[in-house]
């Protein structure tokens, strides 16, 4: 089946929690990959980001981990994108008409229901961050929609169970304006990978760590990820944060020897973003990292 004609097959058949794959079901518990090769918003230099064309990609370069971004409409759908607000760099709209500079914050994406927000076509306009991008005309996918589709791939294909990493995107300065508050988010987010009984299979990562706190708390057998782009040292983060993520995912220069081994002596898992050349893939290793997140998810590959 190509793979256009398949994803169409996907999206039309409404598929239901009872569909997803014997792995995921049968599992109490999932061991997390030895090194985990993760699909920055999926494949973000090959597809559209966040897209299940994105996803797709990514799952048959052979990454261990889709690594995806989610928000919140204002019909309360959890929804795979990344950014506040409508982004004309890439972005057209209902009837492909491009989206002007100073639409930058017209369209914020907690203040639109998600019917309003899927007419937006988010692949077809050439986006020269990364040229070597496919175009093809999609949309911004509801979290639940994107699972049944990863899902029923991997039924269909016989491909091994994927890890979904999933971010997250919240803040303070944002509550009520840009995002809900972190509790309604973490629930909304939790009711959907519960109904899809995917659990085994989450690590949950934020900037955000009231998130991460509140995941702790509640969801104690979830994976958190704790993402950090500071100068700060592993134990004030730890310290900010308030307990032992599963993962410290720091940006890739922070990275250096001595923070893999303070994460590694707490048995915290290293997993930096987002590395982008042979050569910084390559020095991570080195350092002994558990894994990396990557725009180009064919760089990570053997």
């Amino acid at each position: 089946m190509k793979f256009t004609s398949l994803l169409m097959c996907i999206a039309v058949m409404g598929l239901s929690s009872d569909q997803l794959t014997a792995q995921v079901k049968a599992s109490s518990q999932a061991n997390f990959p030895t090194f985990s090769t993760e699909g920055h918003r999926g494949a973000r230099g090959l597809m559209p980001e966040n897209s299940i064309p994105a996803m797709i990609k990514a799952i048959n370069l052979g990454v261990t981990t889709l690594e995806m971004d989610t928000h919140v409409t204002k019909d309360g759908e959890v929804v795979v994108t990344h950014d506040d607000y409508l982004s004309p760099a890439f972005m057209l709209d209902g009837k492909g008409k491009e989206l002007l500079p100073s639409d930058a914050k017209k369209y914020p994406v907690y203040q639109m229901t998600y019917g309003q927000l899927k007419a937006f076509d988010l692949g077809s306009k050439y986006y020269p961050a990364f040229p070597q991008q496919e175009k093809i005309k999609t949309f911004i996918p509801r979290l639940e929609e994107l699972i049944d589709s990863i899902q029923q791939y991997l039924s269909q294909t016989g491909k091994k169970q994927m890890f979904y990493n999933i971010e997250t995107k919240c803040g303070p300065e944002g509550d009520g304006v840009l995002n809900p508050d972190p509790e309604t988010f973490v629930k909304l987010l939790m009711s959907v990978i519960e109904k899809k009984g995917i659990a085994p299979f989450v690590v949950i990562q934020s900037f955000d760590k009231r998130t991460l706190q509140i995941l702790n708390k509640k969801y104690p057998e979830v994976r958190t990820s704790y993402l950090v782009s500071n100068q700060k040292s592993v134990e004030e983060n730890l310290a900010d944060l308030g307990f032992s993520p599963f993962i410290l995912s720091p940006a890739y220069k922070m990275v250096n020897a001595e923070l893999v081994k303070k994460c590694h002596d707490k048995e915290i898992k290293v997993i930096p973003w987002t590395v982008n050349s042979a050569k910084d893939i390559q020095a991570l290793k080195d350092l002994k990292v558990d894994g990396i997140i990557s725009d180009y998810p064919n760089l990570l590959m053997p």
